[in-house]
């Protein structure tokens, strides 16, 4: 079975820890900011953002709706397989939570999927694999969603450090099975956008080869500021923490990437890390990636994704904010940038 990312962070101990952290930033840095609208795009919450409390119990799949709004006053969501505890077949929890989101008056956009690998070079395997996304469709289409994201790859691989399938065997396998699952998902009106994520989906043009071998309408991209890894730097330790504790030595330069995703993209995901101490994000250059974006002439929903509360429990020495906090940096650094390059 392929281990999922909520089994690898659970043997770091995380779904205990909780984020009482405390903040390395003044809460005057996150002063709310008016701003007027200088892009064709909205904010979403990616709900991995989180991770913290949901792995810790303080916090369920069915509260996201209403912490999203009272926390943050973002309107629009973004879910994660895992958090739905495999109810994601089960018509009365959707019921109670499409009800709960409609109440609120919150929109349901995405729901971002770590399932079975869709492009394994077993064929029997991929067929399986594709199969077992259609209820994922079902779902996000009861919800009033419009996509699903999905991987293409093997989640375990990229957890433990071993290199991914042949790239060239890997791309006709990606397209075979990335093809199959968007003519299911076709019939329901549903995309199904691919991120850049892990093994080979972080070069990206093995990605952009891949949508346009599927030629599919409803196909599309997730560009993904935080995923560009191609190589990491071996483990000094054969355990989870050796793992934790290497470095990227290989990456693909990130804006370079994601120009060439923006014809493709059906979303953004702006996924943060650490903030300095003027409240920048220490990783991308978000004035630099706006431009980009802006320039390509993109409509639709950025997402913010936070994972520094998740990774910063388990290294609580490396700079990370809270969840919260951090949510609120990301919010704040994006309503700069809009204004910045208005």
């Amino acid at each position: 079975m392929t281990q999922s990312r909520r089994d690898f962070l659970n043997q770091l101990g995380l779904t205990a820890a909780g984020v009482g952290m405390a903040s390395v930033l003044p809460t005057s840095t996150f002063a709310d900011m008016t701003t007027k609208k200088a892009f064709n795009f909205d904010i979403s919450l990616a709900e991995f953002s989180f991770a913290g409390e949901l792995m810790s119990g303080k916090m369920t799949n069915m509260e996201f709706p209403a912490r999203t709004k009272k926390d943050f006053g973002i309107n629009v969501l973004e879910y994660v397989s895992m958090f739905f505890n495999n109810k994601h077949t089960d018509q009365t929890y959707l019921k109670e939570l499409k009800q709960r989101s409609d109440d609120l008056g919150m929109k349901n956009n995405l729901i971002m999927v770590d399932g079975a690998n869709i492009a394994d070079l077993d064929a029997t395997k991929r067929q399986q694999a594709v199969e077992s996304h259609y209820a994922w469709v079902d779902a996000a289409k009861f919800l009033g969603c419009t996509a699903i994201r999905v991987n293409l790859g093997d989640t375990s691989k990229a957890i433990s450090g071993a290199d991914d399938d042949p790239a060239e065997e890997a791309a006709k396998s990606a397209a075979d099975g990335y093809h199959k699952l968007l003519e299911y998902a076709a019939k329901s009106k549903m995309n199904v956008i691919v991120e850049n994520h892990f093994g080979n989906s972080t070069d990206i043009d093995w990605l952009v080869g891949v949508l346009k071998q599927v030629n599919m309408p409803n196909a599309g991209l997730l560009p993904d500021f935080g995923n560009f890894c191609r190589q990491r730097s071996k483990p000094e330790t054969n355990d989870i923490k050796g793992i934790m504790g290497t470095k990227c030595v290989k990456e693909y330069d990130r804006y370079e990437g994601v120009k060439k995703m923006m014809p493709y993209a059906k979303g953004i995901s702006a996924k943060t890390h650490k903030f300095d101490a003027n409240g920048n994000e220490t990783e991308t250059d978000f004035r630099k990636m706006f431009k980009i974006i802006k320039d390509a002439g993109f409509k639709g929903y950025v997402g913010i994704e936070y994972e520094g509360g998740v990774i910063g429990m388990y290294n609580p020495t490396g700079g990370y904010l809270p969840t919260n906090e951090g949510i609120q940096a990301t919010k704040t650094l994006l309503e700069r940038v809009r204004t910045e390059l208005a």
